[in-house]
C-alpha cells in the first residue's frame, strides 16, 4: 500500500493528479468503473495481489472503454 501512496504524492506533485481525475471522471471512466468489482479490486489493492491485480487490468482492457481510457492515460504520463 505504500508504494500506491508514494506513486499518488508523486503524481501530485507533477500536477498530474487533475488530469488522472478527469479521466476517471469521464464518461468512459464512470462506465468501466460500473463493470469493476469495486471490492475484488479494494481487496487485492489491500492484500498486495499482483496476479489478481494483473487479471483485473486484463479484464478491463479487454473493454473498449479500457483500452481508450489506456491510450489517454498514456498520453498523460508522456507529458
Amino acid at each position: 500500500m505504500q508504494d500506491l501512496e508514494k506513486l499518488a504524492q508523486e503524481l501530485r506533485q507533477s500536477g498530474k493528479s487533475g488530469q488522472l481525475q478527469a479521466l476517471a471522471d469521464s464518461e468512459e471512466g464512470r462506465r468501466l468503473e460500473q463493470k469493476l468489482d469495486g471490492g475484488a479490486l479494494e481487496q487485492a489493492l489491500r492484500s498486495g495481489n499482483s496476479a489478481a491485480l494483473g487479471q483485473i487490468l486484463r479484464d478491463v482492457l479487454r473493454t473498449e472503454e479500457g483500452r481508450r481510457l489506456a491510450r489517454k492515460l498514456e498520453g498523460v504520463m508522456q507529458k
